[in-house]
């Protein structure tokens, strides 16, 4: 391997990095962008250095992009994942499937929120370094077991391929990673280092000086072989454009943010000098006196002489307010357009078949999630030794979540009007997310007698401190 290059970003992955640094600076937020400064909100041609601060320094973001891929990168997550066929071992790792203490419910949902905000995102099934383990037990005891690990987008460098009757898959991958380590007695240093993956190995690569003393090499620091004869890694997706390759599915929606930041900052500018009248003063003359203020006299000997203030008349600052709230009216038809069910491109014997036909942009990426969470449950088992196929299950029928409160409301009528029976109520109401998808129907029961129990005490309480009242 040339190690010159061995933190080069493929050919790939640049292309997709174009994308990410206004991705990046807009979940920053507020500070994230003021400190991009005229990356964003450019100067204007003579202003001083000392205006443009002021100007920047009290910008405010409307945070648009980020407050719409957390919503919908909660909606798939409405429901728990229902994960079947597991290796057993493997499901009872669901509550700890990062070993630091995150279930596999938060864990894939702090994926789709960053699939759904860079395009990309990677996983590592990996597993503690085993030396001196012989035994199960002292696996257990040491706690070798297999574990996710996050990669974001911007620390996947370059992968290589290869295809057989399965499909693609991984014959190299490259991951830039960042560890912290003590540094004297209190101290920490960061130390970048990269993680190259082969089948059946691994090696570590961190920077040392060269002989010389003179410039930084990357080295071998550590290597390893694995006991699984596959890369262990997962590519999930936001729209999928190819192996490894994935596109931010609301790029357009943080372009428009940009600009509402822009556009805003120009608002609040013009505000603040319309906000301010000018004094003019017209032929008062070089003998002139003027004050200004409540008790002030202005004297002057000019019959023609004129003094008054001059305000902003308010046209450019409508224009503007209406300017930004179109703006945000767009960007928020931007976000929903992912929920927007689209017509696909098949057969009409397919669309007998098959939902492809309505399905939303969403769905699909959620689908293609699904897949990528089957591969790393699949390679979690690889590592037991236990082969599995699982098969995995999210929340999409956002159509009908999004109708929950009014499906309610009519299920409660209808079965009030003994048009349909109880239990198919409950049922749908399930369906449709008013009440809990796992709500125990004989525990529900239950509970609605003690409650009938408890409120006829309390009407039998009540008119017996009514007669009470009477006889006094």
């Amino acid at each position: 391997m040339d190690t010159d290059d061995i933190d080069k970003q493929s050919a790939a992955v640049s292309a997709m990095a174009g994308a990410w640094p206004v991705i990046d600076t807009l979940v920053g937020g507020t500070f994230a962008m003021r400190k991009a400064a005229k990356a964003y909100l450019p100067q204007w041609p003579k202003e001083s250095e000392e205006s443009y601060a002021e100007r920047i320094g009290t910008a405010v973001l409307f945070p648009a992009f980020v407050r719409t891929t957390e919503v919908l990168a909660a909606k798939p997550f409405a429901r728990p994942i229902k994960a079947e066929n597991v290796a057993k071992a493997v499901e009872g790792m669901f509550d700890n499937i990062d070993m630091l203490g995150t279930d596999l419910h938060a864990f894939a949902g702090q994926i789709m929120l960053a699939c759904l905000r860079h395009g990309l995102h990677g996983v590592l099934v990996d597993t503690p370094n085993a030396e001196g383990v012989k035994t199960k037990a002292d696996e257990k005891k040491a706690g070798i077991r297999p574990y996710f690990t996050h990669y974001p987008a911007a620390s996947i460098l370059g992968w290589r391929a290869a295809r057989n009757a399965d499909g693609e898959f991984l014959t190299q991958l490259r991951l830039l990673e960042e560890v912290i380590e003590p540094d004297g007695r209190f101290g920490e240093a960061v130390v970048d280092q990269i993680r190259v993956l082969e089948p059946g190995k691994w090696e570590i690569w961190r920077k040392a000086k060269a002989a010389d003393g003179t410039k930084k090499q990357w080295e071998l620091y550590k290597s390893d072989v694995n006991t699984i004869k596959v890369i262990p890694f997962q590519f999930f997706y936001g729209l999928r454009e190819g192996f490894g390759v994935g596109k931010p599915p609301l790029l357009e929606l943080a372009h428009m943010n940009v600009e509402h930041w822009q556009s805003a900052s120009d608002q609040q500018t013009i505000l603040h000098v319309a906000r301010v009248p000018i004094l003019f003063a017209k032929k008062l003359g070089p003998k002139s006196t003027i004050s200004v203020g409540a008790k002030a006299v202005t004297k002057t000997e000019n019959e023609a002489a004129e003094l008054k203030y001059v305000e902003h008349s308010g046209a450019a600052i409508e224009a503007g307010r209406q300017s930004i709230h179109d703006l945000e009216d767009r960007m928020r038809e931007v976000g929903a357009e992912l929920l927007t069910e689209r017509q696909g491109e098949v057969t009409a014997s397919q669309v007998n078949s098959e939902d492809e036909d309505n399905r939303s942009t969403l769905q699909k990426i959620v689908e293609e999630f699904e897949d990528s969470l089957e591969g790393c449950l699949k390679l979690m088992g690889l590592w037991l030794g236990e082969a599995s196929d699982p098969e995995v299950e999210m929340f999409k029928d956002f159509a009908s979540a999004d109708m929950a409160g009014k499906t309610g409301d009519l299920l409660m009528g209808a079965v009030d009007r003994k048009m349909v029976s109880r239990q198919t109520g409950l049922g749908q109401l399930k369906r449709a997310g008013v009440v809990p998808h796992d709500l125990d129907e004989d525990e529900e029961t239950n509970r609605l007698s003690a409650q009938a129990d408890a409120d006829l005490k309390d009407e039998e309480a009540r008119i017996k401190l009514l007669g009470a009242n009477k006889s006094l």
